[in-house]
């Protein structure tokens, strides 16, 4: 795998508006923890993550920059970011989008350690997460093409909070389309590969189990993890960044012609290709 350091802090010249925009939601896998150890990231950036001039990013004071690894580094902020799935999808999307070559808008999301009722409507995550996307598409000709989500570990230690997951999840996508105004916004969440042993596959079950339109399941279950048994290695986040681009081109990305609500995709799983 090709790799280069890249500083956090290395500037490029000020970003156009987007026109394709992807909000990236969740806890800490979502992310990133590829390439951290020891609370510190390795600076790592494969060459499937490297910056791109069309990829940017709503920072966490409401501006759009350049993007780059770490994703989430000003949103949260609680714990070391790495390299997470976002920049992968993005490279992987972004010369099938529209024309081709067109601007693409990533809005980091995601807190790592964050439980699914934090995600309620009412709560500051939640609200920030809505604040940030209806930001993202003010005053630009952009629109809202997915909700890209990785969470679920930190509800597996507890057979309440497992067996509400699907719930919870389903209010989630509701609120969430309703107070955007899209109701057919493509949501595609990802199965988690990690967690508490006693009740991972309870909250498994109930992502797997979605059946709502527009809705579908990537499976991170067989990407690799870390020693903590917890977080995805950075070569995973890579591979997972490109299952969810296969996912979203796959069923979100066709012509107008040949896309209709009565055809609308149904949790279908995409798993890893042995």
């Amino acid at each position: 795998m090709e790799e280069t350091k890249i500083p956090v802090t290395e500037q490029n010249q000020s970003p156009q508006t987007p026109k394709h925009i992807f909000i990236l939601s969740g806890q800490s896998n979502m992310a990133g923890r590829g390439g951290v150890h020891h609370h510190h990231w390795d600076g790592v950036v494969p060459l499937d993550s490297q910056p791109h001039a069309s990829i940017i990013r709503l920072s966490a004071n409401l501006h759009w920059e350049p993007a780059r690894e770490p994703l989430h580094h000003d949103i949260d902020v609680r714990k070391a970011c790495g390299v997470g799935p976002g920049m992968s999808f993005a490279n992987a999307v972004k010369d099938h989008l529209g024309g081709g070559g067109e601007c693409l808008g990533l809005v980091p999301c995601a807190v790592g350690g964050t439980a699914i009722k934090e995600w309620e409507r009412g709560q500051h995550l939640y609200d920030n997460m809505l604040k940030r996307s209806k930001e993202s598409v003010e005053k630009t000709k952009g629109e809202i093409k997915a909700l890209l989500w990785y969470q679920g570990e930190s509800d597996t230690p507890s057979y309440h909070t497992a067996e509400a997951y699907k719930e919870n999840m389903e209010r989630l996508i509701h609120n969430v389309r309703e107070d955007l105004g899209l109701p057919s916004l493509p949501i595609i969440q990802v199965a988690i590969a990690s967690g508490d042993e006693r009740y991972m596959e309870k909250v498994r079950e109930a992502q797997l189990g979605i059946d709502l339109p527009n809705v579908i399941c990537v499976d991170a279950k067989g990407l690799a993890l870390k020693e903590d048994n917890l977080h995805l290695t950075t070569e995973a986040q890579v591979k997972l960044g490109h299952m969810l681009a296969d996912a979203f081109l796959t069923h979100f990305n066709a012509p107008p012609s040949q896309s209709s609500p009565c055809s609308a995709p149904k949790n279908r799983v995409i798993s890893i290709s042995k």
